[in-house]
């Protein structure tokens, strides 16, 4: 009732009447920034885990250490190799198939016979131990890395941490050609201001050199934790971190995560699954007046026809995906015990997902953007490792969890953001859609080439970016 009273009670003079709407004003304003403060440190919980094998023992004193690594191989392994690939089972391919039907068998004959006769897996292995490569064991398994540090650093310069994380079926092998361009940008004629990096590139446990969890449910959050640990054990309080495919999953949880700890995020593939009801009316408008609803004209270029390129491309390059995402296993037993098959499986992604009109080349269009020494290189480390089938695990742990892969983006990103949007990549999200998301973007870049291998195919390019991307996240 005192309630209700004090209305009737209050002298409305003109000094009231002034002072009521600035006081409703400010605790509205009040109440925004609270609510918009909430939002912002909403975070992903860091949790724990233990994913080697048996039960956890020790708890609390993990092994610490980081221990150098060195790739090596044998007489052993490479007869091995050399005896499965002279049993090639050689199956004719479609008259005019191109890549329509997968790998093309013709050409995979000439492949597998450059493999067998010509490629020097010793050569690639001194290729590969060209940077200092690391062992350090982190929630039970051993986690693999190379830790590239700038030969020289001029007066002036603060180096700073550069996570890059790799994706399926790349490896840390992608990112051997930007590495020096980052490190010693000068040296290569980029414009790297005041930027220097020293890059460390892990494994995701379960591919190459890195062991495989020994426990169901393994997904990018247990990764990005892992991560955020590998960082903090080399030292590191804040750093950048990029990714592409998993990676940039990968790198988008460790912003979520630990985003005190995360300086800037640079990634090259936007996981934005779900639409909502205003994203579609964007999507539906867009075709017509993209201007209206914040399409450049080059997202409506790369954006339609909606259904092809989004639909029918997407269900067309995604076969693997609900393999993978469902009995894993099963078709990995083929691959890890046939190079041959591996191979095909592999390399097939990257010919059309480095240029879609590669479909319609006999020879996947694979050697105009790559060397068969660089593709095989890649295909070696899996074969190796036998980490085929662990890698492909890591869809049924993401997506069992996740169908669509949205469940993350109800906490949104605020650490400053980098996209390098690359017209061959197997998806564009435009700006105005990926800031729903990202929620502080400073660079948004139409790249001029490339696709889904971006460091792979076109390092300078993506090295450019990430400096840009650096120096001005450095200026805020």
């Amino acid at each position: 009732q005192t309630i209700l009273c004090l209305p009737r009670s209050f002298e409305y003079s003109q000094k009231h009447a002034v002072l009521v709407p600035v006081a409703a004003l400010g605790a509205g304003g009040v109440l925004l920034c609270w609510l918009k403060s909430g939002r912002r440190i909403k975070i992903i919980d860091m949790g724990d885990g233990w994913w080697g094998s048996g039960e956890r023992t020790h708890k609390g004193k993990e092994d610490l250490s980081i221990r150098p690594f060195k790739i090596e191989t044998s007489d052993e392994e490479i007869e091995d190799l050399h005896q499965r690939l002279d049993r090639f089972r050689f199956t004719p391919h479609v008259e005019g198939a191109a890549f329509h039907y997968g790998f093309n068998s013709t050409y995979l004959r000439k492949v597998v016979a450059y493999w067998r006769n010509q490629f020097d897996w010793r050569k690639q292995v001194e290729v590969l131990n060209k940077y200092p490569h690391f062992h350090t064991t982190i929630e039970g398994i051993n986690i693999h890395f190379i830790h590239v540090k700038p030969s020289s650093v001029p007066h002036g310069r603060a180096v700073r941490p550069l996570l890059l994380v790799h994706g399926w079926p790349g490896s840390f092998y992608e990112f051997y050609k930007i590495i020096p361009l980052l490190t010693e940008p000068a040296k290569h004629g980029l414009n790297e201001g005041d930027v220097v990096f020293e890059v460390i590139c892990p494994s995701i446990p379960g591919y190459g050199f890195s062991e495989a969890p020994h426990k169901k449910g393994f997904d990018s959050i247990a990764t990005a934790r892992i991560f955020h640990k590998l960082m903090s054990r080399l030292g590191f309080r804040e750093y950048y971190v990029q990714g592409g495919d998993w990676g940039s999953r990968i790198t988008t949880n460790m912003a979520q995560m630990l985003p005190q700890c995360v300086k800037g995020l640079h990634v090259n593939l936007v996981f934005i699954a779900r639409q909502s009801l205003g994203s579609l009316i964007r999507t539906m408008l867009g075709a017509y007046v993209p201007w209206l609803v914040g399409f450049t004209r080059e997202d409506a270029r790369r954006y339609y026809p909606f259904m092809q390129k989004n639909v029918y491309d997407l269900l067309r390059e995604s076969g693997y995906l609900h393999i993978q995402a469902t009995k894993p296993d099963t078709a990995g037993c083929g691959l890890n015990d046939s190079p041959v098959g591996l191979a095909a499986y592999i390399l097939e992604k990257f010919s059309t997902w480095t240029d879609k009109s590669f479909l319609h080349k006999d020879d996947g269009g694979l050697e105009s953007k790559y060397s068969l020494d660089e593709l095989l290189t890649n295909v070696m480390i899996y074969w190796v490792t036998a980490s085929i089938v662990p890698s492909m695990r890591y869809y049924k742990e993401n997506f069992s969890k996740d169908p669509d892969l949205s469940a993350h983006n109800r906490v949104g990103v605020y650490v400053p953001t980098g996209i390098a949007a690359f017209p061959q990549e197997i998806a564009h999200v435009p700006r105005v859609r990926a800031k729903d998301f990202y929620r502080n973007i400073i660079t948004y870049t139409y790249m001029p080439r490339g696709g889904h291998f971006a460091a792979f195919e076109e390092p300078k390019l993506l090295a450019e970016d990430i400096i840009q991307f650096v120096q001005k996240v450095e200026q805020l």
